[in-house]
């Protein structure tokens, strides 16, 4: 999933450790290496969820070396200490690196980790340690992410249920959820293509994404790591909120080019449908399955399956992020990186998230309709062309 500021979440649940006897450290050691080589590159966020770990399977403290010593400058080293804070160790006063991590969330930490944490806590940056947040309950993530998108071991649901009840003595009061309102006329994000262009005299682009593409054609096409950094959370909400009131904004006003690349993932990732439909998932998931050569054509059949509307904006869209990655040697956003950052907000399951393995064909989908866009998009024209 991604948090509220269109950052990727990577999650670590330390019930899922098999015990130690048990387990393939070397394979987990390439697994979290694996993991971390998809988001290392661009800004994200770590969820440490602390319940379930034992005696029984905590790594050993020979292990941990042994890990630190595979990772390269681009992991951060101080993350990956935190993400087992059970064997807290020596390693936070190893050379900080610049990091991309953005936020690190603790569920349901223990009372020897705070303390543990003082300790250690002189030999930290005090840039770091404000990126690291306690939290009591999962609940207490709805504030940060969505994390109902989340796959959260039953072990760790349960134990959180248990907390509660311990703590209020009782079961949780049952809390009466209010009726949605319904979306205002004006509004953009969070309501369906069809929506915005019935409330907008029947124009095809969506209002933001027009204005946010524009804007970043005139001024962003050779910003070095565009669509990779994150913006203020607060100033993405009051910038949704214009929106949504159909008030005009100004990106000039802003004086942050990452504002509007940040509204345009946004906006993609808060559609009730996703833009390439729940229908052509599966499909897409299929593409690593068909011969190199035969690729594109296979990406140009399943976009000949879209509705018209939504083939009409995908066009607009990936036209603009071929643009991008033409000026690739300013701004250092490949075909390749785009995809990475764009391919989760432009399709995903109608049912829970897509998992770690459905990334390669996602991602693998989503380049090749950035690099091969002229001959994927050239059997439709787009009305106003």
């Amino acid at each position: 999933g991604d948090d509220n500021s269109g950052r990727k979440v990577i999650t670590f649940s330390c019930c899922r450790m098999p015990p130690s006897h048990q387990l393939n450290h070397t394979r987990l050691l390439e697994y979290l290496k694996y993991t971390l080589d998809q988001y290392v590159e661009n800004d994200y966020t770590v969820v440490y969820f602390h319940y379930g770990l034992k005696s029984l399977n905590k790594p050993s403290l020979k292990w941990l070396q042994t890990a630190y010593k595979e990772f390269d400058r681009k992991y951060v080293s101080e993350i990956f200490s935190l993400l087992l804070l059970f064997l807290l160790t020596s390693s936070f006063s190893f050379p900080r690196y610049k990091k991309n991590l953005k936020a690190l969330y603790v569920v349901h930490p223990t009372n020897f980790i705070k303390i543990l944490w003082n300790i250690f806590k002189p030999l930290i940056s005090h840039k770091f340690g404000k990126k690291i947040t306690y939290l009591n309950y999962i609940s207490d993530l709805r504030e940060h992410l969505k994390y109902d998108q989340l796959n959260i071991p039953q072990e760790v649901i349960r134990h959180d249920e248990n907390l509660r009840r311990k703590q209020k003595g009782k079961l949780p009061p049952v809390v009466k959820v209010p009726p949605p309102r319904p979306p205002l006329p004006t509004q953009q994000f969070g309501v369906s293509l069809q929506y915005i262009k019935d409330k907008n005299k029947g124009e095809l682009i969506p209002p933001v994404m027009k204005e946010t593409v524009s804007y970043l054609k005139r001024k962003g096409l050779q910003v070095e790591g565009l669509f990779r950094r994150s913006a203020s959370i607060q100033t993405i909400k009051d910038v949704q909120k214009l929106y949504n009131q159909g008030k005009s904004v100004n990106f000039d006003d802003y004086h942050d080019i990452h504002i509007p690349a940040v509204i345009l993932k946004t906006f993609l990732r808060e559609l009730p449908q996703p833009l390439l439909t729940f229908e052509c998932y599966d499909h897409i998931l299929g593409i690593t399955s068909v011969e190199s050569s035969l690729r594109v054509t296979r990406c140009k059949q399943i976009i000949q399956g879209l509705p018209e509307h939504n083939y009409i904006v995908l066009k607009y869209l990936i036209c603009f992020l071929h643009m991008v990655s033409q000026e690739s040697i300013y701004n250092r956003m490949t075909a390749s990186s785009l995809a990475c950052v764009f391919g989760l907000n432009l399709i995903w399951p109608s049912k829970g998230t897509a998992s770690l393995s459905a990334l390669v064909p996602l991602n693998l989908f989503t380049e090749l309709l950035i690099d091969f866009y002229k001959n994927i998009f050239n059997f439709r024209t787009v009305p106003g062309e």
